[in-house]
């Protein structure tokens, strides 16, 4: 397959992606209907009414646990496309993954470090 080819199967599959879609959209508009209640815009928290405001803000324990999970979730989606093409570049490849998984492990060892995965109450 040349390039243009790849390119425009590509085009194809977003297309079909969109109308996908837009087609389970507009079928779930024609079927199902809304209906408007008194309680459905009102910000609640666990069915009963919300006592602080809605934009409250998180505390900062909280951005050592996200760090650390966009740590790891970059890792997967570096992986994946490592995958399919190790088989061809060997043991470059093997390194330069090496390289990256080593970077992360000082992250997560420096979070350890730092008290990121104790529980905290």
């Amino acid at each position: 397959m040349n390039a243009l080819t790849q390119y425009g199967v590509l085009f194809g599959l977003t297309l079909g992606t969109i109308g996908f879609v837009l087609c389970f959209y507009l079928l779930a508009c024609a079927i199902g209907g809304t209906r408007s209640e008194l309680g459905k815009d009102v910000p609640a928290t666990a069915g009963s009414m919300s006592r602080e405001p809605v934009w409250v803000r998180y505390h900062a324990k909280y951005y050592g646990y996200a760090l650390l999970f966009l740590a790891f979730d970059m890792e997967m989606a570096f992986m994946y496309p490592w995958a399919v093409v190790y088989r061809e570049e060997g043991l470059v490849a093997l390194l330069d993954m090496g390289v990256f998984l080593a970077i992360l492990f000082l992250g997560l060892l420096y979070g350890w470090s730092q008290g990121a995965l104790r529980r905290q109450e």
